[in-house]
């Protein structure tokens, strides 16, 4: 069986992934996070059936063509409903998605991981039996996402050690913002990381604020 196609392209004032996973099984489609861009977005999906639309989290730069597709598109939008704040939007999701969760895309299953610390809602959809994951604003290439309080960031730091880093090292991580990347590559910089302290900090963070 082949595996799923995965589309991406960049959309909106702050540079934000966006992804469509194709079946080329049965052709059905689901887009994530329509953050911008809708004749993009759009594009993206091509002439593929789509089945839903599912959001990572609900923060602006990834929602922000959320109404307008939903509209087009006429297809369930599924979430998580997890504190919205800071910067959330109450979606009023068509299903709400949670820890362990699958959502079936023709031939292929996406199984959902709460991966909280960057928001409440935060998720992150594994391809199963891949070892692909659309990690949202989860983690990047070169740190974890932005925190804006010190026990947001330790949320995050749990999450990276009890989630992210329970894959294994060939799984590509799909992010966000900027590009994707091999976890086993940034192993042990997260691993590092972590076991700093890191006290009250929150914010912006880097791997290299350890080195």
């Amino acid at each position: 069986m082949a595996q799923l196609q995965l589309e991406t392209r960049q959309v909106g004032p702050w540079g934000m992934n966006t992804y469509a996973l194709i079946c080329p099984g049965t052709n059905q489609s689901v887009l994530i996070d329509p953050g911008d861009d809708p004749e993009i977005l759009q594009e993206m999906l091509g002439s593929s059936q789509p089945i839903a639309i599912l959001l990572t989290h609900t923060h602006i730069d990834h929602i922000g063509a959320l109404d307008t597709m939903r509209e087009r598109l006429g297809v369930p939008v599924m979430g998580n409903d997890g504190p919205h704040e800071p910067g959330g939007k109450d979606i009023q999701a068509d299903r709400w998605l949670r820890d362990g969760d699958t959502v079936q895309v023709g031939e292929h299953r996406l199984r959902v991981v709460y991966a909280p610390g960057h928001i409440g809602d935060q998720i992150c959809f594994v391809l199963a039996d891949e070892l692909r994951v659309i990690v949202g604003d989860t983690i990047f290439d070169g740190g974890p996402g932005r925190t804006w309080s010190s026990d947001g960031f330790k949320t995050t730091l749990e999450t990276l050690r009890n989630v992210v880093l329970s894959w294994p090292d060939d799984t590509i991580c799909y992010p966000g913002h900027g590009p994707n990347f091999r976890l086993g590559d940034r192993r042990a910089e997260i691993e590092t990381f972590l076991a700093k302290d890191h006290g009250d900090f929150f914010g912006d963070a880097m791997w290299a604020m350890c080195n």
